[in-house]
C-alpha cells in the first residue's frame, strides 16, 4: 500500500448504507469507519462524501405534509443531516478520529472567492487529522446550484484537494457488460482513455430509469476524473474490504485511468 499517494476521496451511495426498507444500516457504515480508520493510521488522507441525509431525515420524520418535491427533499435532508453526522461521529469517535461536516453546493467550486474558501476549509481540516464528511447542501440549493448528484460533488471534491484517488462506492460490483445477474456478463476491471463502454450502461439497466446517481452518472463522472489524472473506481461498497483492497492493488472493481 506503501505505493499510493496520500489523498483518497472515498463517495458512498444511498443505496450501500440502506436496506430493502430504505433504513441505514449502521453495520455496513461501521466497516465503512473501520477501513477509513485503518488509512488513516498509515497516513493515507481520506476525504469521505456521504449520501443519506434524506434517507435519515425520513427515519425521524416518517413523512411530511409538504408536497413540492423540493420542500420534501428540504425537510428531509435538514433533519437528516445531524442524525447521520451523529452516525459519523460516533464512529469515528470510536477509533479515535475527529471528523468534520462540510456542506456546499455547486457555487462553492465556481472559480473565485467560493472556491477559495472551500479549499481552505479542506485544506485546514486535514492539515489537523481531520476526515471532512462532504455532502450537498439541500437545504439552499435550488436547481441552478444543485450536483447532478453526489457522484458530481465526489469528483469536484477530489479535484478540488489535489486527491490520488477516486474510489465511488455503490451496490454493485462496478461495470459489467450486461445485467450483473446475467451469467454472460463480465465485470470490466479496466477502463483506459476515452474507450466507448456507454453501450454497456443501458445492457447492464434493461431499460430502467436511471435515476439520480445511477450508472450512467456514475460512469460519465468517472470517465471525467479519470481524465483529470485521477484514477477513479467503482466498487461494492457492502463488500467488508473493498476501500483496503482497491489500495492493496487487487482486482476489484472496476478501474478508469
Amino acid at each position: 500500500m506503501e505505493e499510493f499517494k496520500k489523498r483518497v476521496v472515498i463517495k458512498v451511495g444511498t443505496n450501500v448504507m440502506t436496506n430493502k426498507n430504505n433504513r441505514i444500516v449502521g453495520p455496513i457504515l461501521k466497516n465503512l469507519v473501520r477501513q477509513i480508520a485503518y488509512l488513516y493510521e498509515r497516513d493515507i488522507i481520506t476525504i469521505l462524501v456521504s449520501s443519506g441525509s434524506a434517507i435519515a431525515g425520513k427515519e425521524v420524520l416518517g413523512d411530511c405534509s409538504a408536497i413540492d418535491p423540493t420542500t420534501r427533499r428540504q425537510i428531509f435532508s435538514s433533519v437528516g443531516q445531524p442524525r447521520l453526522m451523529r452516525h459519523y461521529y460516533s464512529m469515528f469517535h470510536d477509533f479515535g478520529i475527529n471528523c468534520a461536516q462540510v456542506l456546499a453546493t455547486k457555487r462553492d467550486f465556481a472559480p473565485g472567492e467560493y472556491r477559495d474558501n472551500m479549499i481552505n476549509c479542506y485544506e485546514a481540516l486535514l492539515n489537523e487529522g481531520i476526515v471532512p464528511i462532504a455532502n450537498e447542501d439541500d437545504a439552499v440549493s435550488l436547481t441552478m446550484s444543485m450536483f447532478s448528484d453526489n457522484d458530481e460533488l465526489a469528483s469536484l471534491v477530489a479535484e478540488l484537494v489535489d486527491a490520488d484517488m477516486l474510489i465511488m462506492l455503490t451496490d454493485t460490483d462496478g461495470l459489467y457488460t450486461g445485467h450483473p445477474d446475467d451469467d454472460e456478463s463480465e465485470l470490466l476491471h479496466h477502463v483506459e482513455g476515452d474507450e466507448n463502454v456507454e453501450k454497456y450502461v443501458q445492457a447492464s439497466e434493461k431499460g430502467e430509469g436511471e435515476g439520480r446517481g445511477g450508472m450512467g452518472s456514475k460512469l460519465k463522472i468517472a470517465k471525467s476524473t479519470a481524465n483529470k489524472n485521477i484514477p477513479t473506481y467503482i466498487a461494492n461498497g457492502k463488500e467488508d474490504n473493498i476501500i483496503i483492497d482497491i489500495l492493496e492493488g487487487k482486482e476489484v472493481g472496476t478501474k478508469f485511468v
